[in-house]
């Protein structure tokens, strides 16, 4: 089997490959689970993390907006795409042209490459609860009405993945993912970004600012979870999915006082009152056009657990992250 990850040398992107090729469990077209064979990653930039160490592996650095780029990636021998690769939510908003031209263009690159191997591939898109428009409460059924750019795009791009699906060109399936919590590395330009922030920077004996309310809500899922949510959706039958091929990941509740309560049940008073509040108005606006709470009962259907609590979150990114020390 050969497969594509665009964005592969991201956080997510890297974490996926890892798994894929650890053991052999992506369906092929019969349902049953195939060994990777070829593994290509795909970027706009150099890895910051080193790529896996396997033979299988093959890295390449190009630009998504390229139609010819994208149509040498994605040949008649590939058997399916994770589309990972976007300019997050808060540089979407803050770059209009940039957010529109990786986004939307990109993605419908990437259809148009997988259209023309003329063999259906699997294209797993990656999608966020920012499609939804300001309710506290979404399900399956909640009309997506964006109130971000970063929102709008992903909303378009499920349609042409439900779209290119109908017409046979792919086999598509869409995953709309909560905020990540704790995502390692550096903070990126995401709006949600100070969600992992508040509680990553404190872990490694960094001071760090909150820009929201402590009683903002954020549905939040693990990178551990996230993973498999990816794993379970590429092999969902097509039949049960339907026309509609999104799929809406549950997760966590908490708000930003629970997080650093538990913050503090974990690290203590001297790591959590390293966060202090420095309210943006900006960051905001943003975030209280998110959901808060959202019942997934296509992907709880799946199979597709959601973490079991904050704490269960923080203690695996100390232990997988952190080699299971904190910095007090």
């Amino acid at each position: 089997m050969k497969v594509v990850i665009t964005g592969g040398t991201g956080m997510l992107g890297r974490r996926l490959a890892l798994r894929i090729l650890a053991r052999p469990e992506l369906a092929g077209p019969d349902g049953t689970p195939e060994a990777v064979d070829e593994l290509v990653l795909f970027d706009a930039f150099e890895p910051v993390e080193p790529p896996p160490d396997d033979p299988r592996v093959e890295v390449v650095t190009g630009d998504i907006c390229d139609p010819a780029t994208v149509e040498g990636l994605i040949d008649g021998a590939t058997d399916a795409v994770f589309h990972f690769a976007a300019v997050v939510s808060g540089g979407a908003e803050a770059d209009f042209d940039l957010g529109y031209a990786v986004n939307l263009d990109g993605g419908r690159n990437v259809l148009e490459a997988s259209r023309h191997t003329g063999r259906c591939p699997k294209i797993v898109f990656t999608s966020s609860l920012a499609v939804y428009g300001g309710e506290r409460s979404v399900d399956d059924s909640t009309a997506l009405t964006p109130q971000t750019s970063y929102g709008t795009q992903k909303a378009i791009g499920e349609l042409l993945v439900n779209d290119y699906t109908r017409k046979g060109f792919v086999d598509g399936r869409t995953l709309r993912l909560p905020t990540i919590v704790v995502r390692p590395g550096k903070p990126n330009a995401a709006a949600s970004g100070f969600a992992s922030s508040i509680l990553r920077e404190p872990l490694q004996g960094d001071d760090v600012s909150n820009p929201v309310s402590r009683d903002t809500r954020m549905l939040i899922l693990s990178p551990k979870r996230a993973v498999q949510a990816f794993i379970d959706v590429h092999n969902a039958d097509g039949a049960t999915l339907g026309p509609n091929r999104s799929v809406m990941m549950n997760g966590l509740s908490p708000s930003i006082e629970e997080m650093l309560d538990t913050l503090r049940a974990i690290g203590g008073d001297v790591v959590a009152d390293r966060v202090r509040d420095e309210p943006d108005a900006l960051v905001q606006s943003i975030v209280d056009a998110w959901a808060w709470y959202a019942d997934g009962a296509r992907a709880a259907a799946l199979g597709m657990e959601p973490d079991a609590s904050v704490s269960e979150i923080i203690e695996n990114f100390i232990a997988d992250e952190l080699d299971g020390k904190i910095v007090r």
